[in-house]
Parts: structure tokens; C-alpha cells; sequence
């Protein structure tokens, strides 16, 4: 695909943008297998793609040049803003707002963030759209003064952008590498619904969730479908974020608890489980915490979605012992960690894995793997699985 920014050198963040899409996916098929040769041929399945543009759901746009002529894309090294709105991977809705949001900041006369100088006030504008062409629109700025005049045009946000079901203001004082700060003000609406086949995901400000719809929805159901295929009666979702696997994974006479540090992204679990007539459980705490502290009622089946970092030893090594544990499902977008955190669990074998391509036209990528344990040590006082949900503590 053609891209002016890119050909001129404006933005060079999707850095295979020049290469075929089958081409981009056979290099990121080739290494995964490189990174995981422990897995069989025959276990991988066949890729998902994920589309050629406007697949992006999220925009984090950079606020530069100056008052009244903003810029929305990104900031070059010098700092200066670089006007994107043209930008191909943006979802249509946002590409659509992305003009009604430059105006309506040049309205409030607030001056864009100078990083070199470090003053200013107006930072980024995070942009989340659902299937629906719903908006979440999330101002970050530095001080009460922004807040009071994106506050005082809430009315003027709402009507250049009619989509916008959720607006915030994200209060980021610091002058720190950072997309945005620990306070978030809640101007209209509450969570923007995120509409998934059988589920519908509420997502809150700060919450997770990934950046291309279609390939989270094909992600969802691989990994429902590998759960039923494995049939456990108690399963945990550890980094559960708005309960998206532990949501697609809910079943009659099937115990599923979700556990996620984020109180606000632990209650939109609850609010989409409520809604869709799910019965799962989620805990607000940190995941390797959460299991030394359950140890006892570890589930036949463990869903694992960590961040780039992934699992870390700690909880890998956990995993490795616990016999309870029959079956793990690990979702990564870094396969290296992948790779390092599957090391330290040799007793399971990797039945099946899958790439996703979730951001295309880079070298970034998602990959799902299948793992089961082989037959349980002799004599392990916790390699029975719980025969009920009673029995594992619920």
C-alpha cells in the first residue's frame, strides 16, 4: 500500500506499509516458528489476517503546532507537530472526527504541549472506536486550565462529533514520555460499549483493549473454541483486562474467574457479564499474586494475556508446578517472552498455535499457543483436578 507519509518521510511508524500484506505475514509466521521451535508443524494453524486499512480502533494523536492551528498525528525529534489526519489505518470513524477534533481544539485558544520548551497545555487526544462507529474521546492536558476550557465547551465536542458517547479529560502535569497521567475526568457518558458477536465489552477510559476489532473478535473465538475442546470445569483468566476471553469463555457448569489489577476494567467485566447473562467471577489483584495466594484452588484450564513483559518467571515457574493446572492458553503480542516464559514450563506440549495479525504494516504481531501437560507425577497430592466448582473453592 502507497502512503504519502511515508513515502515523504512525515511518518515511518508502520514500517512494512511497502511490503505485500502476504509477504508481512509469512515473515511474521516464519518468526514465530524460529522463536518456538519446540512447536510442531502440524499444531500451527493458519494465520489471521489483519486487513490492509482502517482496521486501526485506536488513535493516539500528538498535539503539536500552535494555538488555533493545531496539528493531530505525531511530534518529529525537533518536537514540531505532524499533521496525520490523512492517516489510512485509522478506522472511518475516526478518520472522520479527526478534523471536528482539530477545530474544536483550535476553539478553545489552548496552546498545543512544547516538549523542548516544556510548556503548553494540550497534549494528546486518544481516540477509541466501536464496531458501531461509537467514540470515546479522551483530552489529555496539563492543568485545571485546559480541563475548565475543554469543560466549558463540552456542548460545542459533542455536536462537532456526534459519535462521541464518552468524553474525558486526562490530567498529565509531568513533563514525562508518557501518553497519559493518573487522573481522569469524566465529562459525558460512562463506557463505551464494544459490541463482539455473543459479547458486548465495556470499555472505560483507561481500560485495554486491542487496537484492531476484527482480529480480537477471531482471537476470542480461537481461544473459546480451544477451551471447549478442552472442556474444564474451573478456569481462571489471568490479566483479564474487561473480561474479554474469561466473558467468550463462560459455559453452564463451567467456574470462570477473572483477575485483573484495574478496579475500573475488573467493574466493566462485571457490567458486560450482568448484561449478557454470564455467571463469572473477577477479582481485582495482581495475577502472580492472586495464584500464590489460591494455590490450593488452582482451575483445570489457565488463560494468560500479559503485557509485552510477559508472565515472568515467577507465575511461569507457578504454572510449572501446580499439577492442578491441565491446560494453559497463552495470548502474547511479544514472542520472545513467549518463548522465554515457555522454558520454564516443559511439562506442557503445545497443541495448537496461531499468529493474528493485529497491527499490520509492522513487525508487531499477536500469537495464541495451546499448551497441555503430560501425564500427572505419581503421587502429587495436588495433581487431581477439583472434581465441581465446590471443590475448587467457589
Amino acid at each position: 500500500m502507497r502512503c504519502g507519509y511515508f513515502v515523504s518521510g512525515a511518518c515511518r511508524s508502520c514500517t512494512l506499509i511497502e511490503t505485500p500484506i502476504t509477504d508481512q505475514l509469512a515473515g511474521k509466521q516464519a518468526r514465530c516458528r524460529s522463536l518456538l521451535p519446540t512447536v510442531p508443524e502440524s499444531a500451527w494453524v493458519a494465520p489471521v489476517p489483519g486487513g490492509v486499512r482502517a482496521f486501526r480502533n485506536r488513535a493516539k494523536l500528538a498535539v503539536g503546532g500552535r494555538a488555533g492551528a493545531v496539528t493531530l498525528g505525531i511530534l518529529a525529534r525537533d518536537g514540531t507537530g505532524v499533521d496525520l489526519r490523512a492517516c489510512l489505518i485509522q478506522g472511518g470513524a475516526i478518520h472522520a472526527a479527526i478534523p471536528a477534533l482539530a477545530e474544536v481544539l483550535n476553539a478553545t485558544g489552548l496552546a498545543p504541549y512544547d516538549v523542548p520548551a516544556r510548556r503548553g497545555e494540550l497534549k494528546y487526544v486518544h481516540v477509541t472506536e466501536a464496531p458501531n462507529g461509537d467514540l470515546m474521546l479522551r483530552f489529555v492536558v496539563r492543568t485545571q486550565e485546559g480541563l475548565g476550557r475543554i469543560r466549558a465547551r463540552l456542548g460545542a465536542v459533542r455536536a462537532a462529533i456526534p459519535a462521541a458517547v464518552v468524553v474525558t479529560v486526562n490530567l498529565l502535569p509531568e513533563h514525562r514520555a508518557v501518553l497519559e497521567g493518573d487522573e481522569e475526568i469524566v465529562l459525558h457518558g460512562a463506557s463505551l460499549p464494544m459490541p463482539l458477536g455473543p459479547v458486548t465489552l465495556h470499555l472505560q477510559p483507561r481500560s485495554f483493549f486491542q487496537t484492531n476489532t476484527v482480529v480480537a473478535q477471531a482471537l476470542y473465538a480461537q481461544v473459546a473454541d480451544w477451551v471447549d475442546a478442552m472442556g474444564p470445569q474451573t478456569l481462571w483468566d489471568l490479566y483479564c483486562g474487561v473480561g474479554g476471553f474469561a466473558l467468550h469463555c463462560a459455559a453452564p457448569g463451567r467456574a470462570v474467574t477473572g483477575v485483573e489489577l484495574s478496579t475500573s476494567a475488573i467493574e466493566a467485566a462485571e457490567r458486560s457479564a450482568a448484561d449478557a447473562g454470564l455467571h463469572a467471577d473477577f477479582i481485582a489483584s495482581d495475577a502472580t499474586a492472586y495464584a500464590h495466594d489460591h494455590e490450593s484452588e488452582a482451575p483445570e484450564l489457565v488463560i494468560v494475556n500479559p503485557p509485552r513483559r510477559g508472565i515472568g518467571g515467577e507465575l511461569a515457574d507457578w504454572l510449572q508446578r501446580n499439577r492442578r493446572v491441565r491446560s494453559v492458553v497463552y495470548s502474547s503480542c511479544n514472542p520472545e517472552s513467549l518463548a522465554r516464559d515457555l522454558e520454564r514450563m516443559p511439562d506442557f506440549a503445545v497443541r495448537s498455535a496461531r499468529l493474528f495479525d493485529m497491527f499490520p504494516h509492522t513487525g508487531h504481531l499477536e500469537v495464541a499457543v495451546l499448551l497441555e501437560r503430560g501425564a500427572p507425577a505419581p503421587h502429587d497430592p495436588t495433581s487431581a483436578a477439583p472434581e465441581s466448582a465446590t471443590d475448587a473453592g467457589r
